[in-house]
């Protein structure tokens, strides 16, 4: 059964016309336990949409998740998706336009969409209290304007239901850019079990009572190809998947992509896993990164890239001629997906082949710096927060400055602030930390800024700081993008106070 996330408090959301939400308070949506009795103030929610640009435009979309059988390129599994496809079908607008998405609860449980990275209103991020779930059987429509280009996604945020097939691209376009590629190619990573493995459910039951058969290297698959080398220290993940997908498809019958030779194509790459990283390559190219996280940097030449789960990475690339594999390892574990890039004759090697370029210069948070324009305003902070990560596989209980999300104690700010909040793993597990609703500036080791983003990876016993504005009124989950170990806890919120 999959729970749905929970918290005491609840704000109710109800529509006003079709222009905009209010928000009515129904008890503390500060913390949990001992809340810090914020509750969200819905003219400053207005008012911040009212600053978003705004073309007059509105992009329409239906979707309907389901239970529903999806063929992953040889295994035909009933898994939940939107409509028949994983990933489900593609949104995509221009910066300004309103996005009104109609969803259409065909499960036999709440549900809800998030849009991981869009700095959008708090009433529509699609995470509850903010957002209440839809009912099994109900319709919300989500309506709100995108106020930033980029590769964005979209997921669940309730229970388990991230790892499933539940997920879509989102891209939001600039008309202003100047488009220096000639083809663009939007690759969705993910690791799979429904249907083929222990379901979701099943493996994190087993976590619980301190069973590690599904762990990597303790009784799961060891034969899909890669190697189980691991540069994010301490363990890779919790899960050894049966599968791992580019574009819904397995390694043996790969999706794929058509281009002319010499032509510049733009890979947006989404990592939509529950609990794998990827290093991906593309055999016999190199690379250039050009964005994380939706945002510009200074490009980067590179063979490799590495995206814990929920980021994102552009990169540019001038094919040659023939068939390529791109193959995208899972870190630490031993497998591996691919998607076959083919501009002319040729043959795909083997579907265990491993392209030398993984082993070349990879890109990681640390070798790239925002483009000078999208910058975020430098300067003394006003305020200073903290996110300490812990757990153990023993108890397998998560936690965020010494609390479970049902026990959190919410993180707070004011409307105007900058915030510099420092995230400290005192865990032996990475943690790829995401903040709905804001994008911050991380900085680098020694204290200059580095990219923009929403989700980073905090490595065993380290320590990451980001800058935030805090320009964006409401109640913001933060959490760790591990399904598994926000389920177990490790969840807070940064809530706005007046």
């Amino acid at each position: 059964m999959n729970r749905p996330i929970t918290r005491r408090g609840f704000l109710a959301a109800s529509a006003v016309g079709l222009g905009g939400f209010a928000l009515a308070a129904c008890g503390s949506s500060g913390t949990s336990g001992s809340g810090s009795g914020s509750a969200i103030d819905g003219q400053a929610v207005a008012a911040a949409e009212a600053r978003r640009p705004h073309t007059g435009r509105t992009v329409t979309a239906d979707l309907v998740p389901q239970s529903v059988e999806v063929d992953l390129g040889g295994p035909t599994v009933r898994t939940l998706a939107y409509g028949d496809t994983v990933p489900g079908p593609l949104i995509r607008a221009n910066v300004g336009d309103e996005l009104a998405v109609r969803v259409t609860n065909r499960l036999d449980h709440p549900t809800s969409v998030h849009w991981h990275g869009i700095a959008l209103r708090n009433d529509m991020d699609g995470a509850a209290p903010a957002t209440p779930d839809i009912g099994a059987g109900g319709e919300f429509t989500y309506r709100f304007s995108v106020p930033d280009a980029g590769t964005y996604w979209a997921h669940p945020h309730v229970g388990l239901d991230t790892d499933y097939g539940l997920y879509l691209p989102v891209i939001v376009d600039d008309p202003r850019e100047p488009g220096d590629y000639d083809a663009e190619w939007i690759v969705v990573l993910d690791d799979w079990t429904d249907g083929v493995g222990k379901s979701p459910q099943q493996i994190y039951d087993g976590l619980r009572r301190g069973d590690m058969s599904s762990m990597p290297g303790m009784g799961g698959n060891m034969n899909h190809g890669g190697e189980a080398g691991n540069l994010l220290g301490g363990d890779a993940g919790d899960v050894d998947y049966p599968y791992y997908l580019v574009n819904g498809r397995i390694p043996a019958a790969p999706a794929g992509f058509t281009a002319e030779p010499g032509q510049r194509v733009r890979i947006r790459i989404i990592n939509a896993g529950a609990d794998t990283a990827f290093r991906v390559a593309l055999a016999g190219h190199q690379m250039t990164v050009t964005h994380t996280d939706g945002f510009p940097v200074v490009p980067v030449p590179t063979d490799a890239v590495l995206l814990g789960m929920g980021e994102r990475y552009d990169v540019l690339v001038t094919v040659g001629d023939g068939v390529f594999p791109l193959v995208a390892s899972a870190e630490g574990k031993n497998g591996q997906a691919r998607a076959l890039l083919t501009t002319g004759a040729g043959s795909a090697p083997d579907a265990a082949f491993r392209p030398s370029e993984l082993d070349g210069r990879l890109v990681t948070v640390d070798d790239v710096v925002a483009a000078p324009d999208v910058m975020l305003p430098q300067g003394k902070p006003d305020v200073q927060l903290r996110a300490d990560l812990a757990g153990d596989m023993m108890s397998y209980n998560w936690t965020i400055n010494g609390r479970d999300y049902d026990h959190t104690r919410s993180l707070t700010i004011r409307e105007g602030q900058r915030a510099r909040l420092t995230f400290r793993n005192r865990s032996m597990m990475w943690h790829p930390m995401h903040l709905h609703g804001h994008t911050f500036q991380v900085l680098r080791a020694d204290g200059t800024p580095g990219p923009r983003k929403d989700t980073v990876i905090v490595l065993p016993m380290r320590s990451v700081a980001v800058d935030l504005v805090a320009d964006n009124p409401g109640d913001w989950m933060l959490h760790c993008h591990n399904a598994y170990h926000q389920d177990a806890g490790m969840m807070t919120s940064l809530d706005y106070v007046r």
